[in-house]
């Protein structure tokens, strides 16, 4: 296989929309799930419903790739499969370092599905001189002073930062001078990257309170309907303008004990991130380390 290095993904060049591209994974999921059924074909409304979009979208977004299907028949799964993953770089060897190998380092190290969707962890790198040398997930951990060797002996061109938010954008810059032009950010905070170097920022913490927000309208409408049962009368003041009626002063999103619960999950988002902090301070020269399990917006 070709290195990450020499070959570049067309999506750019064929004028394929970002987010078409950040559908083509969603689509080859669902296509590798049918090909290992041995599933022959598929209609577009069956992967649509598969990959939880609509089928005009999806047969808008496999436009851009030149392929149609065939009408009655539908779409051949093992060549979607082929352009797919062609068209997302899938078909040549990524080589990835990942910097940072705390828990959060250590757990990527040893996910699975890297090496089966065609990206290889070249290098796993810390700043602690305690880590180096230390097998992770088979991969011998090495100290960031050998980062720059590290990059062009093994033409990595996309790196992972795993580390806390204020190592970040130090190591974002020594990725970026020795070639790195794709870095996948898990720390809690913004890069600054110059024009031609891709980042996708990864938060759990943003995605955790997002989920908040949407238990919490359920609970304000759970509460609103527990409210407005109590007869024609309720439902006559639920329909009337603002201000008036016995349910007007009842707000639109419950503030109870949802409320608190919100706060309790923000709290404990911010005293991990303090003692991340102070966890990181206290390691002298090593701007690497653990990421806690939920990282602060």
């Amino acid at each position: 296989m070709a290195t990450g290095r020499t070959h570049r993904p067309a999506t750019r060049s064929r004028g394929i929309p970002e987010a078409t591209v950040a559908r083509l994974p969603l689509y080859l999921r669902a296509l590798t799930a049918l090909s290992e059924r041995s599933v022959p074909t598929v209609s577009s409304e069956e992967l649509a419903a598969a990959a939880g979009v609509n089928s005009a979208k999806l047969r808008k977004d496999f436009s851009y790739l030149g392929s149609y299907g065939t009408r009655g028949v539908g779409y051949d799964v093992e060549y979607l499969v082929y352009q797919i993953s062609r068209e997302l770089g899938l078909t040549q060897d990524w080589p990835v370092v990942i910097v940072g190998i705390g828990n959060l380092g250590a757990a990527l190290a040893n996910y699975g599905g890297f090496a089966s969707r065609g990206f290889r962890v070249a290098a796993l790198i810390d700043a602690d001189p305690a880590m180096a040398g230390k097998p992770v997930a088979g991969i011998a951990v090495q100290h960031t002073d050998e980062l720059e060797k590290i990059i062009s002996d093994n033409g990595v061109s996309i790196g992972v930062i795993a580390t806390p938010a204020g190592a970040a954008q130090q190591v974002c810059d020594r990725l970026v001078a020795a070639g790195v032009t794709s870095i996948l950010n898990f720390a809690p905070t913004v890069l600054s990257v110059p024009d031609g170097v891709d980042v996708r920022k990864v938060d759990l913490s943003i995605e955790l309170q997002i989920l908040a927000f949407h238990e919490q309208r359920k609970a304000g409408e759970d509460s609103g309907a527990e409210g407005g049962s109590g007869g024609p009368g309720a439902g006559a003041g639920a329909a009337g303008p603002v201000g008036s009626g016995p349910d007007a002063s009842r707000p639109a999103v419950a503030s109870g004990a949802t409320g608190a619960d919100a706060g309790a999950v923000a709290s404990a988002a911010a005293a991990a991130a303090a003692a991340d902090d102070a966890a990181a301070a206290a390691r002298k020269g090593r701007p690497e380390g653990d990421v806690p399990a939920v990282m602060p917006a």
